[in-house]
This record gives C-alpha cells, structure tokens and sequence, in this order.
C-alpha cells in the first residue's frame, strides 16, 4: 500500500528536512505526519540512531505551535544533524563532516 506521508528511515529524514527548511512559524505544521511511518532499521535498534530519533520525535510532537517555534526549529535541527552524523558513523563513516557551508 503507497504511504501518504513517507514510509522509512531516510526518506522520513529527508521529509522532515524540508520542513525545517521553512521559517520556524511554518516548520512544524505537518511534521509529526512523517512520523507516522518513520522506521529506525532493524540494525540500528538499540544505537546513538534509535536514542535520537526517538528524541526527535517527542521534540516534534510535543511541540505546540506558536510557542517557542523558533527555539524548537533550531533544536530540531540540531538534533537532526545530530542523528545524520550518527548515522553516518553506523555506517561506518569515522569522520563524517557537513562540510564549511551548512
């Protein structure tokens, strides 16, 4: 059956960014629904991934729109990145950097 708001770990991620990407008033009015779906893989259960991914989600779903967006916005993506370093190390990656111009 096709996903309405994004089946995954990644894709999820990915989703959310695009969220993130809009000014903190918007960012977080349709975020939780990519949450719905949001799978941390089987390999990583249990990992730094599993821990901060389930710390983003109750950022996101906690939060109460209108209050605190802009504070909230920059802890999601600082958790974000976070997770997407974490995940990189994993996979293997010892020295994952997002390099001078995030």
């Amino acid at each position: 059956m096709e996903s309405k708001f994004g089946r995954g770990f990644v894709v999820n991620l990915v989703l959310l960014s695009k969220h993130f990407a809009l000014p903190p008033e918007q960012a977080f009015f349709g975020a939780a629904d990519h949450l719905m779906e949001m799978q941390v893989p089987p390999r990583m259960k249990g990992t730094e991934v599993a821990e901060l991914t389930e710390r983003l989600r109750k950022l996101i779903l906690w939060h109460k729109v209108g209050i605190n967006d802009s504070q909230d916005a920059e802890a999601v993506k600082k958790l974000m990145k976070r997770l997407i370093y974490a995940v990189d190390r994993d996979l293997g990656i010892d020295d994952p950097d997002m390099g001078s111009f995030d």
